[in-house]
């Protein structure tokens, strides 16, 4: 399912994990305890579209005269390109150089285009892996499904859902199953917002 509203997943990263279920199945005749799990998963809708962004004042060119055979005019004409991105990582802050030289024509206005080309697939693809990694971050939380990996329980014979990370409890089962998860929430905020998750 897709929940959209300001902060959605910042609420709702911690319902990740195993909830478990007791109650009375009304599908069995001797009206015994069955205990189900489901596991939740939220993960935020990481926006496909990528903005590059090139700042002018990190840019910085050389020319030079392109090598090798095709005709008089190759070694005459600076028409080779060499791009200078002095590269700063939005994310941690390290900086590189990316250099790239780029000697595909013998016009060394389209050797700059080509180049500026390069350093925009370069800089997307920082920015892909990047989002990769937050991924795999948030993949490397999930629970696996067994006893004792509960967070939560919800208990409809003893009217009692708990926390077993915060001991919130209520006695409110029906609200709780109707979507009333907001003292949860506050509780897991409260508790672990400084820390990550």
């Amino acid at each position: 399912m897709n929940i959209e509203g300001s902060f959605a997943y910042g609420y709702l990263k911690g319902e990740n994990g195993v909830h478990r279920l007791v109650r009375v199945s009304p599908y069995n005749a001797q009206g015994k305890r069955m205990t189900s799990f489901a596991s939740v998963f939220a993960t935020p809708l990481i926006d496909d579209s990528i903005e590059v962004n090139i700042e002018p004042a990190r840019v910085s060119w050389d020319t030079f005269r392109s090598g090798g055979a095709g005709g008089q005019n190759v070694n005459k004409v600076e028409s080779g390109v060499r791009l200078r991105y002095q590269y700063k990582d939005p994310y941690t802050g390290e900086e590189e150089e990316i250099l790239i030289e780029n000697t595909e024509t013998r016009d060394q206005p389209k050797n700059r285009e080509n180049a500026m080309r390069n350093l925009r697939s370069i800089l997307y693809e920082k920015e892909l892996q990047h989002r990769m990694e937050e991924q795999a971050k948030v993949e490397a939380g999930k629970k696996k499904i067994e006893w004792g990996s509960q967070i939560r329980s919800y208990v409809f014979d003893d009217r009692r859902v708990k926390d077993h990370r915060t001991q919130y409890q209520t006695s409110d089962v029906g609200g709780v199953m109707d979507g009333k998860i907001d003292g949860f929430i506050k509780a897991y905020l409260m508790e672990f917002s400084g820390s990550e998750q």
